[in-house]
């Protein structure tokens, strides 16, 4: 994958085998204390997307979305039709843990995603980030056409 992140786009097809490998290596890591859904749906896989774009949300969800967090769930969809990408990534999270004063490096990913969203698909894309009833979920739409 490393070598793909220098290309300048990649197929969607390799972006999502790439997500549910990170997906399934993360399953064996935590076993049953998570449980994780991931929905891919009328996915037209024609579309190509810049590398590693969606893989920070995916992270972010297992970074923040486990270790203390009781009943842990990740929810993963992923919907692309008619050159409309629609992304989300909703986890459980711990109120009181999330209140913690973060490292340096805290909040970075999602902050680097926003500007390549914003430099690779300005005007666009969508990109909505909400905390609600003990759940954070990110959601994106990107026009890929």
């Amino acid at each position: 994958m490393l070598y793909e992140n220098d290309e300048e786009k990649v197929s969607l097809e390799k972006e999502l085998e790439y997500l549910q490998s990170y997906i399934d290596l993360q399953k064996q890591r935590f076993g049953k204390s998570i449980t994780v859904t991931t929905t891919i749906q009328d996915a037209d896989k024609q579309y190509y997307i810049e590398p590693m774009l969606l893989i920070p949300f995916v992270e972010n969800a297992f970074k923040h979305g486990t270790g203390l967090v009781q009943d842990a769930q990740i929810h993963i969809c992923l919907k692309a039709v008619k050159g409309i990408l629609d992304f989300s990534v909703t986890n459980r999270f711990n109120a009181e843990e999330s209140q913690e004063i973060k490292d340096k490096t805290s909040g970075i990913g999602l902050t680097n995603v926003y500007r390549r969203l914003k430099l690779l698909y300005k005007n666009r894309h969508s990109l909505n980030i909400k905390k609600q009833d003990g759940f954070f979920t990110v959601s994106l739409q990107l026009n890929l056409t």
